[in-house]
């Protein structure tokens, strides 16, 4: 077995459906708390497969994690527990300091005592992979070179902020107690399942439905897009293959200011989903107020995890963002299971 946290949110739920649909594949212990972005929905297709161990918890609860790591023996737990929208840091950062660094410090604690009381054999074939951002890195001109993983560490975010100080902590569990960590920080991740509250779902879901798609002051702001199936198959060899200790940068060298995104989405969608009136979906654009401390570029350098783990993305944006495109026009259900009232409430309180 694997235990896998945050297994029924975007990119862990990604992740668990990924590793499922090899036969051979290990099981997997999925503790997720079911936040507003966790999504049972997500995991439909592995409801019913017995390699699929489904508990409903805090990575911050103590005797859970103890009890669950003792009942099923995993070989490695992979973490991508995490609150992770800027925006909604930047309203409520508590969360994020409790979710992010109190509950990867538990994570951290509850493992290292598992794996302290291991025989040798497996002691030394467990690993404690952590997932993580680029946004550690802080904020890019548009001349700066990409993120390497030496690049030192500006949050600028409570979210990041909160995400560096996780970092910290597994570097430091490998550096003080020898334990096995793995960490990996990735760009921003698109695909399937994702919840609407980030810019590409958020576009799509608001052009179909005749809504501004909002974009924050110029649309300018540059971002690296990683398709998450890209992602998942990157953890995968870090797993399999990566150095204790050390960390890799996986991006999918797709660096897009957020405009040309949500023009290529308007495209897309003037192609697959013509608007009534024949417009472009274009015209929805609105801009509006910028957020607080918006950092204006990030770009991963992906350079090491290609060189030392033969990893490379097997999309490109235009492959990628017509999947995704795609997969929200053929999945309704999912989409009306998630746009909640609670969800309509906090778009209104943050693009008002």
């Amino acid at each position: 077995m694997i235990l896998v946290t945050g297994g029924a949110g975007f990119i862990g739920g990604n992740f668990v459906l990924d590793w499922l649909k090899e036969p051979k594949a290990e099981g997997i212990v999925n503790l997720d708390k079911l936040t507003y972005a966790g999504n049972l929905a997500t995991l439909d297709s592995v409801r019913n497969d017995p390699r699929h161990v489904f508990v409903q918890g805090d990575i911050g609860d103590h005797a859970l994690v103890s009890r669950l790591l003792k009942e099923h023996q995993p070989r490695a737990i992979i973490n991508f527990a995490a609150e992770s929208h800027v925006d909604r840091s930047i309203h409520g950062p508590a969360e994020f300091v409790q979710t992010n660094i109190d509950g990867t410090f538990n994570l951290l604690e509850c493992g290292r005592a598992y794996w302290n009381d291991l025989d040798e054999v497996k002691k030394a074939a467990f690993r404690f992979h952590h997932v993580s951002t680029d946004e550690v890195y802080g904020s890019l001109s548009a001349s700066d070179p990409a993120f390497t993983e030496t690049n030192p560490y500006e949050p600028n975010s409570p979210y990041s902020a909160s995400k560096a100080a996780s970092d910290h902590l597994v570097r430091a569990w490998f550096h003080t107690y020898g334990f096995p960590v793995l960490t990996s920080n990735c760009s921003n991740n698109y695909g399937p399942y994702h919840f609407p509250e980030k810019l590409i779902p958020l576009v799509i879901l608001n052009a179909l439905n005749g809504k501004p798609l909002p974009i924050y002051g110029d649309g300018q702001q540059v971002r690296d897009w990683l398709f998450v199936s890209d992602h998942c198959s990157a953890i995968r060899e870090v797993l399999a293959k990566g150095k204790l200790g050390e960390t890799y940068n996986i991006g999918g060298w797709n660096e897009k200011a957020n405009i040309d995104v949500v023009k290529t989405i308007c495209q897309i969608l003037d192609g697959l989903r013509p608007r009534a009136d024949g417009k472009s979906y274009a015209e929805q654009i609105t801009f509006v107020k910028d957020r607080l401390g918006h950092d204006r570029r990030y770009a991963i350098d992906a350079s090491k995890i290609a060189r030392e783990l033969d990893w490379k993305p097997k999309e490109t944006f235009d492959s990628g963002i017509q999947k995704t495109v795609q997969w929200y026009l053929d999945n309704p259900v999912w989409v009306e299971g998630v746009v909640s009232g609670s969800y309509r409430d906090w778009l209104q309180k943050q693009y008002n």
